[in-house]
């Protein structure tokens, strides 16, 4: 596990990670998530969180309304062992 942005980041550097997938439950409790390519995640995206639209999750809020921040939680990264290509999860 990692604790610190700093910690996330050189664990992709370090196991030559490429994907990142940002996993989160719905209102309603469905899985939902965003996978980005890893190297377009830094300190900032990993502290702050990413911005995203959820006017596509059901049951949210309307497209005006749907602004969100997905904020990672950095005690719960890992290597996705079954992936095809080096992913964190």
């Amino acid at each position: 596990m990692a604790n610190s942005a700093s910690d996330v980041l050189k664990m992709v550097k370090d196991n030559e990670i490429e994907w990142i997938d940002l996993r989160f439950t719905d209102p309603k409790g469905k899985w939902q998530h965003l996978t980005m390519v890893a190297s377009v995640v830094g300190d900032d995206e990993l502290t702050d969180g990413l911005m995203f639209d959820g006017s596509s999750i059901e049951g949210w809020k309307a497209i005006n309304e749907s602004d969100m921040i997905l904020k990672p939680d950095l005690d719960a990264v890992w290597i996705d062992p079954f992936s095809a290509t080096p992913m964190l999860i």
